[in-house]
């Protein structure tokens, strides 16, 4: 299933779906690569690059890298690297080399001190894998993490990379998904001060992030009938009223909504007991009202291996679940495995997404 090996398991639920094609017909074709984007030159995208190629090699999923090759070179333990022209080119060199689409830098970079000279191809880095996903020259987008800061510096003008491929994209409002073994989480309120998350907070807010949500988890992980948990605001979801009204006032009439249109939505949930182990086995994604509240779970769990995904895009796009840790660049310390996870499961949910669109074959 891998690119350019066949050593990649796809997903469980993507292989109990395997067809039996007719006489004549054979098995779908490979895929394409990933599309892995810079992030900011002076943080880690290029170390966990490297890193995660060396560890996905062997048996995929299959990527190409767009950056500097000359700067990549130049890396303590530099990998060896191939410079393509065209995504088509990573599947026969994966196996061997890192490939790269070579993007030259204009100016030198220091690692954990960010330019916004660089923000141009930064940002252009980004553009072009959504075009190559769009065109289906890309399975997916996987991007390394930004400095916001830098780039806010030198004119960007969106809050971060799901608010600029909705842009690029031309798709529905964004919802971020935190996701790692054992727990799926989406905050409804994301990047802005916990009172203006709370008084922004209103039912069919819950409802614009809980029903792509649930489209999403049908298509992208294969889902038949996923099961919302709600998280409520208060603590002990406002204990009936004596601590706080918006649990009934705003987060009930969205669980009612959700049900009258057949989902399988439950809560609203006391936020300090649903993501305990036996709770975590009894839904498919927990719906948060904030910022922290969806996110603490995940990087409890697993910080290392947490990943990022963009739904409600007509790409598939995931990232690391941390920064750009300028404070590690260069200093070998770096760890790869949210990128590695995120490699991972943009794959997956790329197969997901052509298994939904083959036709159906007879059986023989």
């Amino acid at each position: 299933m891998g690119c350019g090996t066949d050593r990649f398991r796809p997903p469980a639920p993507y292989a109990r779906r395997a067809r039996r094609y007719p006489a004549g017909m054979t098995a779908a074709p490979t895929p394409p690569p990933l599309a892995l984007t810079m992030g900011e030159p002076a943080g880690i995208g290029a170390e966990i690059a490297a890193m995660a190629w060396r560890r996905l090699r062997a048996g995929g999923p299959c990527f190409f890298l767009i950056d500097d090759a000359d700067r990549l070179a130049a890396l303590p333990e530099a990998p060896p690297i191939a410079r393509i022209a065209a995504p088509e080119e990573a599947a026969a060199v994966f196996a061997r080399a890192l490939p790269v689409l070579h993007r030259p830098l204009s100016h030198p970079v220091v690692p954990g001190l960010p330019d916004p000279a660089h923000a141009p191809a930064v940002l252009a880095a980004i553009a072009e894998a959504t075009r190559f996903a769009m065109a289906g020259r890309a399975a997916a987008v996987v991007t390394n993490p930004i400095q916001k800061a830098s780039l806010t510096a030198a004119g960007f003008r969106h809050p971060g990379h799901t608010e600029y491929l909705a842009e690029l994209t031309g798709g529905g409002p964004p919802v971020m998904m935190l996701a790692c073994e054992g727990l799926r989480s989406v905050p409804v309120t994301i990047h802005e001060p916990l009172a203006q998350a709370i008084a922004r907070l209103s039912t069919e807010l819950i409802l614009s992030v809980a029903r792509p949500t649930a489209a999403a988890l049908v298509r992208d992980f294969g889902i038949e009938r996923p099961r919302l948990a709600i998280a409520g605001l208060n603590p002990h979801a406002g204990e009936a009223g004596t601590l706080g009204m918006e649990d009934i006032r705003i987060v009930a009439p969205a669980i009612d909504a959700l049900r009258a249109e057949g989902l399988a939505a439950t809560g609203p949930w006391p936020p300090d007991t649903m993501f305990t182990p036996a709770a975590r086995k009894t839904y498919d994604v927990a719906i948060c009202m904030y910022h922290d509240q969806a996110l603490i779970p995940v990087k409890t769990i697993d910080m290392a291996g947490g990943v990022n995904v963009t739904l409600n895009l007509p790409i598939v796009r995931t990232s690391p679940d941390h920064g750009t840790a300028l404070d590690l660049a260069g200093t070998g310390r770096a760890d790869p495995s949210s990128l590695i996870a995120a490699l991972r499961l943009a794959a997956q949910i790329a197969a997901h997404r052509a298994m939904a669109k083959e036709p159906a074959c007879a059986s023989r």
